[in-house]
C-alpha cells in the first residue's frame, strides 16, 4: 500500500536532499526539522524508491572510518560456573590410556547381506566401519520377541531390569547460589 501522507513539498525536499548527496536518514531528519514531521529513514527510503530516486555513489573525498592497523584481538570470555580442570596429555591416567575392550560373544556370524536376511534371522550388524565396507548381518535364528539371536540379545542389553535401563543415569547439575 502506497503512503499518501507525503505532501508535494516534502517529496520535493527529499528529492533535493538526496540528489545533493545527503543520506536518506539525514534527509528524513532534515525534513522532520523543517516541516515538523516524523518521517523515519525507512519512510524516506520507501518514498525515494517510489519516486524513482537513485542513490548517488558515495564520494571518495568524504570522511572515511579509520581501520585498525593490526589484527583484531579476541577477548576470551570466562565462564561463570566452575569447571573441572581438563587433564593435560601428560597427566592422563593409565586407565584412560589403555584401549577399550569391546564385549563380544562366542558366536561365528553367518555374515549375510540385508537382502538375503529372512524374517527369522538375527539382524546384528557387522562391518561398515570403513568407507565402502559392506554392512553384513549375523543371520542366526533370532530369539523370540527380539530382532537378535540370544547371544547378541544379551550383548546389547545392559545390566538391571528394563525399567532401570530405561531410566538411565541421573545427571546432577550444581547451581551457583545467588
Amino acid at each position: 500500500m502506497q503512503s499518501d501522507d507525503w505532501t508535494p513539498e516534502h517529496s520535493q525536499a527529499l528529492r533535493e536532499y538526496v540528489t545533493g548527496g545527503i543520506s536518506f536518514a539525514r534527509a528524513a531528519a532534515e525534513i522532520n526539522a523543517r516541516f515538523g514531521t516524523t518521517y523515519t529513514r525507512n519512510a524516506a527510503l520507501g518514498r525515494g524508491k517510489r519516486m524513482g530516486l537513485v542513490v548517488p555513489a558515495r564520494r571518495e573525498d568524504g570522511p572515511t572510518l579509520a581501520k585498525p592497523a593490526g589484527p583484531r584481538k579476541v577477548k576470551s570470555r570466562k565462564r561463570k560456573g566452575a569447571e573441572p580442570p581438563r587433564p593435560e596429555p601428560d597427566n592422563v591416567p593409565a586407565v584412560l590410556a589403555t584401549p577399550v575392550q569391546l564385549r563380544c560373544v562366542g558366536i561365528s556370524p553367518r555374515l549375510i547381506s540385508l537382502v538375503e536376511l529372512e524374517p527369522g534371522d538375527c539382524r546384528y550388524p557387522y562391518g561398515g566401519d570403513k568407507d565402502d565396507e559392506p554392512i553384513m548381518f549375523c543371520g542366526h535364528p533370532r530369539r523370540a520377541g527380539s530382532c537378535y539371536c540370544t547371544p547378541h540379545f544379551h550383548l546389547t542389553r545392559g545390566v538391571g531390569t528394563a525399567a532401570e535401563r530405561a531410566a538411565g543415569p541421573v545427571m546432577l547439575r550444581l547451581v551457583e547460589a545467588a
